[in-house]
């Protein structure tokens, strides 16, 4: 084969494969964004009281809502200061 018969080649392969990538790609969006309306449409969640209503699992096991900023921030703490605890003994 000659140079130009390669780089024909190559250039072809290489369409092709982009090509069947865009098309998956576009696929998987158009199949992940039906499933995700029809999760919705027959399983919606009731909306939070608040704006700023976060869910958490208690140490029961039972959902809880947190509607208190500080209470979040306190946790995120905890979770970091566990964190770093953890690490330094390491």
């Amino acid at each position: 084969m000659t140079s130009s018969e390669l780089i024909s080649e190559g250039s072809s392969l290489m369409l092709f494969g982009m090509g069947f990538v865009f098309l998956f790609l576009t696929l998987l969006v158009l199949v992940t964004s039906l499933m995700s309306k029809i999760i919705t449409r027959f399983f919606h969640e009731p909306a939070t009281s608040g704006a700023s209503a976060v869910r958490h699992v208690s140490a029961g096991g039972a959902p809880v809502a947190i509607n208190n900023q500080t209470e979040v921030v306190a946790a995120i703490s905890a979770a970091i200061k566990l964190h770093r605890t953890k690490k330094d003994k390491d």
